[in-house]
């Protein structure tokens, strides 16, 4: 049964970085996109980026699209996302998902405050 992992979240001040990582097990990652989603307080979940199985092809929301990236390193069954600029309405849990078998990650918080 496959499980996906995420780390890296924390507190950051605006204007800051971080990188959150989303590692995979017991399925064969490197056949399946991954997908990166936030929910933030009183909100619904939103998408945030993705990435096909070998990387070759990423996507990220409008209001991220200029300061995150997505990559993945297949060789460690792990996708990264690459926070800069930091806002405070960047604040939210941020879950890794792996559609091809709805497989959610645990998430980790992200909070972007002074």
């Amino acid at each position: 049964q496959g499980h996906l992992v995420e780390s890296g979240g924390g507190l950051v001040q605006p204007g800051g970085s971080l990188r959150l990582s989303c590692t995979g097990s017991g399925y064969t990652f490197y056949k399946y996109s991954i997908y990166w989603y936030r929910q933030s307080p009183g909100k619904e979940r939103e998408f945030v980026a993705s990435i096909s199985s070998a990387g070759g092809v990423t996507d990220l929301a409008d209001s991220v699209e200029d300061r995150f990236t997505i990559s993945r390193v297949n060789t460690e069954n792990t996708v990264y996302l690459q926070m800069n600029l930091l806002k405070p309405e960047d604040t939210g849990v941020y879950y890794c998902n792996a559609p091809f078998d709805n497989l959610w990650g645990q998430g980790t918080q992200v909070t972007v405050s002074s």
